[in-house]
């Protein structure tokens, strides 16, 4: 009879949920630390407490989150209780983890809204069922101001300003607001309260994991293994996936925005997202970096299953073929899309600046944007590149504008 977990789970050797789970990471702080815990979990039937935190910052999840959410699920795959904190307290706070200056605090309103969405979102990853999800609040509310002084005082500020983005503002002279020096130990008080035997996180976190271990300590509880997956750089290749830098690829985008995204990518980048975000492992992206480098592979045919597969992972595999077609289409084959948004706008005798006009048609977040996209060559009118920013159209009759590679909109003036 195969034994199963408390979760119902079929139990997986230790050895065998090791090497899994170490898989693809950064760093671990001991891996003879979750081999005893895991062992303890198969001889006790008591699933491990995996803990990972979530500051609702934005309202929607990029593919940089899901590398993270992935080792969730291989913890949810083993039976063990995963911990989905929303950090609804904490993001009040503001995580200053790699920034140079004091990141601005959102409203109780922007916390809960995105916390909202962020939550739906993850379940495109992780198995709802099996998901507990918890707002920090609840335990750190209730320790009111006399609690967080007692937490504060289980931390010096000595080993707070080791953290590299402290240390560095601290000797250049910028400011570090005393709330910003809570945030770590408010972060580790959450696996004070859940007592988490594990908690996951972007390597960016390593510092404020460590003090979740340091806290625990004072506590008397077992302190967490620290487990932290690879950042995954942005569509610029350089700089971490962020929404801010508008470099991200969220998964509610529409499956051809994701696909056209992905298709943007350099060949580099392309391999290191094979690793993260599919299936292949280190050897795999090996291989097809070698088969590249000999000509037996081709970069866009690489890129195109890449894309494929990622628009399938959230939208389905109907979506992703209709996305390759699009494509194909539009960009390989330069066909206009099938469908094509249409907006109509009140039309005269007179001329208007193609920088105005973008503007007043949404396709551009303000004039002065829509006069560095001109710049740039990024805009077509009716099929042709304008790159003259004080450029004029006439405001009437039709016109097909185009902005990147992706964005089309048919408008019609009218009087």
């Amino acid at each position: 009879m195969t034994s199963r977990s408390s979760s119902g789970s079929p139990v997986v050797p230790p050895g065998d949920q090791l090497e899994v789970l170490c898989s693809g990471l950064v760093d671990i702080t001991s891996e003879a630390e979750l081999r005893a815990k895991l062992e303890r979990a198969c001889a006790t039937s008591r699933p491990l407490t995996v803990k990972v935190g979530f500051d609702p910052t934005a309202p929607d999840i990029h593919l940089g989150h899901t590398v993270l959410m992935a080792k969730m699920r291989e913890f949810q795959d083993f039976g063990h209780r995963v911990v989905y904190v929303i950090g609804d307290f904490t993001a009040s706070i503001g995580d200053p983890s790699g920034r140079s200056k004091t990141r601005p605090p959102l409203s109780r309103e922007q916390i809960l809204e995105n916390a909202r969405t962020y939550t739906g979102q993850a379940f495109k990853i992780l198995d709802e069922q099996r998901t507990e999800t918890r707002f920090n609040s609840e335990w750190l509310v209730p320790l009111g101001v006399e609690g967080i002084v007692r937490l504060a005082g289980r931390y010096t500020v000595a080993r707070m300003l080791e953290r590299n983005d402290f240390k560095q503002r601290f000797e250049t002279g910028l400011p570090i607001s005393i709330h910003e020096l809570l945030y770590p130990l408010a972060q580790a008080y959450d696996s004070v309260a859940l007592e988490a035997d594990v908690e996951l996180g972007g390597t960016d976190q390593w510092f404020n994991l460590n003090v979740g271990r340091d806290i625990m300590y004072s506590y008397d509880l077992e302190p967490q293994v620290i487990m932290t997956v690879p950042l995954l750089e942005g569509t610029d290749g350089v700089q971490k996936m962020s929404k801010s830098l508008g470099n991200y690829v969220g998964v509610t985008e529409p499956p051809d925005e994701i696909f056209g995204k992905v298709m943007s990518i350099s060949d580099e980048l392309m391999l290191r997202w094979y690793e993260l975000l599919t299936a292949s492992g280190a050897e795999r992206v090996g291989r097809l970096r070698e088969r590249l480098a000999s000509g037996e592979a081709h970069p866009r045919q690489l890129k195109v299953a890449l894309a494929r597969s990622i628009v399938a992972r959230f939208h389905g595999q109907q979506a992703a073929a209709a996305a390759v077609d699009h494509f194909e289409r539009v960009f390989a084959k330069k066909e206009l899309p099938e469908q094509i948004e249409q907006r109509v706008l009140p039309g005269t005798a007179d001329t208007v600046a193609l920088a105005e006009l973008l503007h007043e048609a949404g396709m551009a977040a303000s004039k002065g944007a829509a006069r560095r996209l001109i710049r740039q060559g990024g805009v077509r009118v009716d099929g042709e590149r304008w790159t003259d920013e004080s450029a004029r159209v006439a405001r009437s009759g039709e016109l097909l504008l185009q902005v990147g590679k992706r964005n089309f909109l048919r408008v019609r003036f009218e009087a």
